[in-house]
């Protein structure tokens, strides 16, 4: 304990750990608010069909992907992560705010696509943030990961009380009040950036260079290929399993809503240890064996969940559900960023096209797989896809990787 007190000081030592933190959890709770009950919101309250529904998040997905790649350049060349952080908080501040009042299908379309699409910068431009303020400060290189999972840990705080809160809403408000509280949260984002993010880029930046060739050619070794793979299987089965999850809720288990604020909010409690525990390891061995522990456990999370009779089963597969999510958001985000540390918000932000090429796989994955088989057996499918990936990152890391991994060892 005492030396994870010495790990811990430095975070509240400086101002700008500080102000991250906030921001890490800020953000969260804007997330927290909003994805747990969309597939509720586009069934329910507009009315979509499912396949409407997995077409407009497929469309939304796609859209981001491309935006957020090109923005996440720049944010490495040209412009600020201050100036980026505002672009994506008040972005998807607007964006919210459409969702709150608009209930036509194409212009929630455009809204998502386009606003939100925007918007979805923000997650890497945090992550990029917080790899520059590590390099600035005198934290030994080493220590990175433990930081970025800590840094990952205030995210998944937010989520321990998010999606009950926003059940509450729901229930006493709407929908209506529940975009509009997200967007609120989005709007003190975008302000503690404007107040408390410094204006000049940090040192560590880089003035020139286009990552895109390093992408191509990162993404042509065999390991690297296949590790990205994994991540675009896994976040399927996330996502199809963040849609499914409240539907399996309602429809098959006979639960209600404060069931489903109650699920989502068990995982995030135990996120906390596990993203500390796993960030430790992270300092100690190679980030791709972690992840490799972290596959597994989302092969037992979707296995557990095929097999439950009654909500209160949903709650004891969370914690496994928590383990997953702590080594895939948080030792990930160092993986990808280790592999070009001179860009981290392109790094950053490969990861998340990982996320959201896997996002944009899951959306129509779901639709067809409820539509066709039922919601348990979509768990199924899960279980399946988190194996697919538990193969594909046994390929080991390449020798030439392994310089950059914690203290040189193998994978």
């Amino acid at each position: 304990m005492r030396r994870l007190a010495e790990r811990i000081r430095p975070l509240w030592c400086r101002p700008s750990f500080r102000l991250l933190l906030l921001l890490n959890v800020v953000y969260g709770l804007s997330t927290s608010f909003v994805m747990p009950f969309l597939s509720m919101f586009g069934t329910l309250e507009v009315h979509m069909s499912l396949p409407l529904f997995g077409t407009f998040m497929t469309i939304n997905a796609v859209s981001g992907i491309l935006l957020a790649t090109t923005l996440a350049h720049y944010s490495d060349v040209r412009v600020s992560r201050r100036t980026m952080l505002l672009i994506g908080g008040g972005t998807g501040a607007l964006g919210y705010l459409g969702y709150a009042y608009l209930r036509s299908f194409v212009p929630l379309l455009l809204v998502g696509s386009l606003v939100l699409g925007v918007s979805s910068i923000t997650f890497s431009q945090l992550f990029a943030y917080a790899r520059e303020l590590l390099l600035e400060s005198d934290i030994p290189a080493g220590e990175g990961a433990f930081y970025i999972n800590v840094f990952r840990m205030f995210v998944a705080l937010s989520w321990t009380v998010g999606p009950a809160i926003a059940a509450w809403i729901m229930v006493h408000f709407s929908f209506r009040g529940l975009f509009v509280c997200a967007s609120a949260n989005l709007v003190v984002f975008t302000c503690i950036v404007w107040f408390g993010v410094p204006s000049p880029p940090l040192r560590v930046r880089i003035a020139s260079g286009a990552p895109l060739g390093s992408i191509l050619r990162l993404l042509g070794r065999s390991d690297i290929a296949a590790h990205f793979g994994a991540f675009v299987l896994v976040t399927a089965s996330v996502t199809i399993g963040m849609m499914n999850l409240p539907l399996l809720i309602l429809h098959t288990l006979r639960g209600t809503e404060a069931n489903v604020g109650t699920a989502y909010s068990v995982a995030p409690v135990f996120e906390l240890p596990f993203m500390l525990y796993f960030g430790w390891l992270a300092t100690r061995f190679p980030p791709a064996r972690i992840i490799r522990v972290g596959m597994g456990i989302s092969l037992a999370y979707y296995a557990s969940l095929t097999l439950v009779a009654a909500p209160w089963h949903i709650y004891v597969c969370q914690v496994l559900s928590a383990a997953a999510t702590s080594v895939v958001a948080g030792v990930a985000i160092t993986y990808f960023q280790g592999h070009l540390p001179r860009h981290p918000g392109t790094a950053t932000n490969l990861y998340s096209n990982a996320q959201r090429l896997g996002s944009t796989a899951g959306y129509s994955l779901f639709v067809g797989l409820a539509w066709r088989f039922g919601y348990r057996a979509v768990f199924e499918a899960c279980a399946i896809f988190a194996a697919i990936a538990l193969a594909l990152m046994l390929v080991p890391v390449q020798a030439e990787a392994r310089a950059e991994l914690p203290g040189g060892a193998t994978a």
